[in-house]
């Protein structure tokens, strides 16, 4: 009763990052509230799950495992929150803003009349006052999202319905491990009395993945092309610089729309949230957006012609000067000063 609930992805059995992410947001919120912090595994031979989830401060973990739930499909998963929200009555349900989450968490809200937010970047727990109705709502879940196009930042609560659901897009959040030796309690269901055999109706007879050839999120260096970068050629430059000093190449949101990269590559709300040791800007003006997914950067040295530029605002460095004089002088003294 009243505890925060973690909805797990996982695939082959291991649990995917944005999951162990909302655990580690869910220790904290549950240590702000003096509650338990419990997680939702729903899938085939979940025995190791325990072990990973257990360290990052999870207090029970409610198994639903049936070969017939993985790979996931939409209605014996929401059937499975939906039954076990009802009965165990969460204050806070949270999941990641995946293309699961995003299928699931709208069934499951709606179901429950509970609301819901999508895409928050950050969640925080405080009081809410209704003047108009002069109540005073204690503790309440702050569900922080970018809106309006990124133009402002909204706090969204929900003062009367349970759970307070959000669903919270991966990396926005640090995975950190709570303490190597916590030990939690196990409490496996049986299946049949959650998914009747006609939620099985739809059954996934063969799943291809195509695993990405860009891997952003990881890379320690990243070079990144805005707009400014001028067109598809002009945006080699990021390419060739990032070659050089072994990095990775990311793109804002006008880069991507304009064409001069790949979506994957996308840095930001709409795109992936990174935190490199080395974040270089090149021609990125610093919307809301974009900021978004990398202000945890380590170092940030902003490019950019524009002294006024918000990015440069976040910057630990910035070079004011067009990307096409300053990149090449770049690539040319890094070359001179690594042999």
């Amino acid at each position: 009763m009243n505890n925060i609930f973690v909805y797990l992805e996982i695939e082959n059995g291991k649990v995917e990052d944005v999951s162990l992410e909302l655990l580690t947001k869910g220790r904290s919120l549950a240590n702000r509230l003096s509650c338990r912090l419990e997680a939702v595994a729903a899938g085939a031979n979940l025995d190791a799950v325990g072990q990973q989830v257990f360290p990052y401060g999870a207090d029970v973990l409610h198994v639903f495992d049936d070969s017939r739930l993985e790979p996931y499909t939409s209605l014996p998963h929401t059937q499975i929150l939906v039954k076990l929200f009802r009965d165990e009555k969460p204050q806070i349900a949270l999941m990641g803003a995946t293309s699961i989450g995003r299928d699931l968490g709208p069934r499951v809200s709606s179901a429950l009349f509970s609301g819901l937010t999508a895409d928050c970047t950050a969640l925080e727990i405080g009081d809410h006052e209704e003047k108009k109705e002069g109540k005073t709502y204690k503790d309440l879940l702050y569900q922080i999202r970018p809106a309006f196009g990124g133009n402002i930042v909204a706090t969204i609560v929900n003062p009367d319905n349970r759970p307070q659901m959000a669903t919270v897009r991966e990396g926005v959040m640090k995975k950190e491990i709570y303490r190597v030796d916590y030990k939690g309690e196990t409490v496996k269901h049986k299946v049949s009395d959650y998914v009747s055999d006609e939620d099985f109706a739809v059954s996934i007879i063969e799943r291809h993945i195509e695993q990405s050839k860009i891997n952003i999120k990881s890379s320690p260096i990243i070079v990144a092309g805005g707009y400014g970068m001028g067109s598809k050629e002009g945006f080699e430059l990021c390419h060739q610089l990032a070659s050089v000093i072994g990095a990775e190449v990311g793109a804002s949101r006008a880069a991507v729309d304009a064409g001069f990269a790949e979506h994957e590559r996308q840095i930001g709300q709409t795109g992936v949230t990174v935190r490199p040791k080395l974040y270089i800007a090149c021609g990125i003006s610093g919307q809301i957006q974009h900021v978004a997914g990398m202000q945890d950067s380590s170092l940030i040295i902003s490019i950019n012609s524009d002294p006024a530029a918000p990015i440069n605002s976040i910057a630990d460095y910035v070079i004011t000067g067009e990307v096409e004089t300053v990149i090449p002088k770049m690539i040319k003294y890094y070359r001179k000063n690594s042999k």
